[in-house]
């Protein structure tokens, strides 16, 4: 059994820790080596190929002691990490990457191997990407929250309450009337958030080719709420080379349609939660120095409203 040496820890996942959780960000990296050994040889584990990391996770290609083939997934403990595995238990591989086994003390996973090397964003055609990712998030939100989630109505509390800050941190008054309308648009159903196991991160990125089936989504980040909260993502996939280059209006409400038709949801209730889905991102913006909204932002909010693009 081959353990893990520190020097294969990468900087970026090591570095990410540190900015983000300061000493103890670093302390759980040191500890690493120590983690891996102790699940390689706890679930009888061989590793089975160079290490890798997300954002926030450490990832380690495994074999099984009954020959298959897995991945094993260290994060740091937090709210998002408990969410996560008890959404992968709820959802227990409908459509989304099976949980193996887990450590709910140290967040350990250990999950069925994918293909990382083939996401949703190798398939040329938006149409066809965008169909597999609403079938697969159609699967998935309709699957009721379990409890120990947190809601999407004590977010949506708590982003109204932000709102007259953010709006005086932004520079331009055409954008404060933006995040006016968005935060009203989320007044307007913050009453109802809905009870659906929400993936919260479903882009193209998120979805790799498996064995089990063509498709699968990894990495959610589980809340409970309404479905029209999780599309902000798939919208706002492969912007650049994708969206822009075609015409970001017409891609927008093309996505948006596929999205809404597929899940069966009532458009004008979506288009609300997505606008506070940007509005969440503007106000994690906002709250990190920025004195405008993105672009993007902009974009998806005129197309979902339907007001054509204009010079700004």
């Amino acid at each position: 059994m081959s353990t893990l040496r520190t020097d294969e820890v990468p900087r970026s996942l090591a570095e990410s820790y540190a900015r983000g959780f300061g000493p103890a960000g670093r302390a759980w990296i040191a500890g690493l080596p120590a983690l891996v050994a102790e699940f390689l040889d706890r679930w009888e584990l061989r590793r089975d190929g160079a290490v890798g990391a997300g954002e926030a996770s450490l990832v380690v290609p495994v074999r099984r002691a009954c020959g298959t083939h897995a991945v094993l997934k260290l994060q740091m403990p937090r709210e998002e990490t408990t969410a996560a595995l008890l959404g992968l238990r709820t959802w227990n591989g409908g459509g989304i990457v099976r949980l193996l086994d887990h450590d709910p003390d140290s967040s350990t996973m250990l999950l069925e191997k994918l293909d990382a090397s083939r996401t949703l964003s190798s398939i040329e055609d938006d149409d066809v990407a965008m169909g597999i990712l609403a079938g697969l998030l159609s699967r998935l939100v309709r699957v009721p929250a379990p409890p120990g989630l947190r809601g999407l109505g004590d977010i949506a509390a708590e982003m109204l309450e932000q709102v007259p800050e953010a709006v005086a941190a932004l520079a331009d008054p055409a954008d404060r009337r933006r995040l006016r309308d968005w935060a009203s648009a989320v007044a307007e159903l913050v009453g109802e958030p809905g009870d659906r196991l929400l993936h919260w991160d479903l882009h193209y990125d998120n979805v790799l080719a498996a064995r089990r089936e063509p498709w699968l989504a990894i990495d959610p980040e589980p809340l409970a709420g309404d479905p029209g909260f999780d599309l902000w993502p798939a919208l706002d996939s492969r912007w650049d080379d994708v969206v822009v280059r075609n015409g970001a209006h017409r891609v927008v409400r093309r996505r948006f349609d596929l999205l809404t038709e597929t899940l069966g949801l009532d458009r004008a209730r979506a288009t609300g939660w997505t606008l506070g889905r940007l509005l969440q991102n503007s106000l994690w913006d906002i709250a990190d120095g920025a004195t405008a909204l993105t672009p993007p932002s902009v974009t998806i909010a005129d197309a979902l409203l339907d007001r054509r693009p204009r010079a700004r």
